[in-house]
C-alpha cells in the first residue's frame, strides 16, 4: 500500500511539473534544475547546493537584463530615465509573485516543515524567488534566448499597458482621496476570470463612500489602475485642479 501510494504520489507530482513546463513554453533538458528551482532554502539547509538561491540570483540578473531588452525594443525613443522606471513598475516585488501565482508555483515548492506551517506557498517573498529561480533554471538549461522567451511571454502584455512608467493613476488617486475625504480609495476585486496562465481580474473602486470606476487587467494590479483612471476621470469632472490622466 505504501509503495503503491509513493508511487501515485510521484506519477502526479511528475504531471505538475510537466503542467508547469507546458505553461512555461519551455521543457527542461535536466529535469534536476526544474526541481532546485522549486526548491527553498528552509527545505533542506544541510544542503547549500540543493536549494533554489544561487539559481534566483542567476534569473534576478537575467530579468533584469531580458525585461531591459524588451523596453528598448517595445520603446526606441524613450529616455534612460524613462526605461528605467518602466523598469522597475515591471519588476518588483509585487509583480513576480503575480507572475509566480499565473504558473500556479506554490503547490509544486519543496519547503521546510516551518515554512510549511506558516503559510510558506503564499508569501510573496518566496514566490517572487521561485520565480526568478525558475528564469534562472530556464538559463542555466537552454540559454540567454529561452530565458529571454519566456520574459516575453509573461511581460509582454504589461509592456503594451499605456500607463507603464508613465502615470501611476493609483498613487494620484490616493492623493486626491485624502485631501478630499481625509480617506484612501476602497478597492473590492468584483470577479477573477479565465485558466490560471490568461487571467481576467475586475476591480470596482469607490472614492468617498461613492463608486466611481471599474476596471479589468490581467492581473489585479492591473485591474485595479484600469479603475483608478475611471475614478479620476470622474472626479476630474467636478472641476478638480491638477487631476489629468
Amino acid at each position: 500500500m505504501t509503495r503503491l501510494y509513493l508511487t501515485q504520489a510521484s506519477l502526479k507530482k511528475e504531471s505538475q511539473l510537466a503542467q508547469l513546463e507546458k505553461e512555461l513554453g519551455y521543457s527542461f533538458s535536466d529535469a534536476s534544475l526544474l526541481v532546485r528551482a522549486l526548491t527553498h532554502v528552509s527545505y533542506d539547509r544541510e544542503k547549500s547546493s540543493g536549494h533554489n538561491e544561487v539559481l534566483e540570483f542567476l534569473g534576478d540578473a537575467v530579468l533584469d537584463l531580458a525585461i531591459s531588452d524588451l523596453l528598448i525594443r517595445s520603446f526606441p525613443e524613450k529616455s534612460e530615465g524613462d526605461l528605467s522606471r518602466m523598469r522597475a513598475a515591471l519588476v518588483n516585488s509585487t509583480v513576480l509573485p503575480e507572475k509566480a501565482a499565473l504558473l500556479n508555483i506554490g503547490p509544486l515548492l519543496r519547503l521546510g516543515k516551518g515554512e510549511e506551517r506558516s503559510g510558506g506557498r503564499d508569501k510573496p517573498s518566496i514566490l517572487a524567488g521561485a520565480f526568478e529561480a525558475l528564469l534562472g533554471a530556464v538559463y542555466r538549461d537552454g540559454g540567454y534566448e529561452a530565458a529571454r522567451r519566456l520574459v516575453e511571454r509573461y511581460f509582454t502584455a504589461d509592456v503594451n499597458e499605456k500607463s507603464l512608467g508613465q502615470q501611476d493613476y493609483k498613487t494620484r488617486l490616493q492623493e486626491i482621496s485624502q485631501m478630499l475625504f481625509h480617506a484612501p480609495p476602497s478597492y473590492g476585486l468584483v470577479s477573477e476570470s479565465g485558466p490560471d496562465h490568461d487571467k481576467c481580474f475586475v476591480t470596482e473602486i469607490a472614492v468617498g463612500g461613492k463608486m466611481l470606476g471599474k476596471g479589468e487587467g490581467k492581473t489585479k494590479k492591473q485591474s485595479e489602475q484600469e479603475a483608478a483612471k475611471q475614478a479620476l476621470h470622474e472626479l476630474q469632472k467636478t472641476g478638480l485642479p491638477d487631476t489629468k490622466s
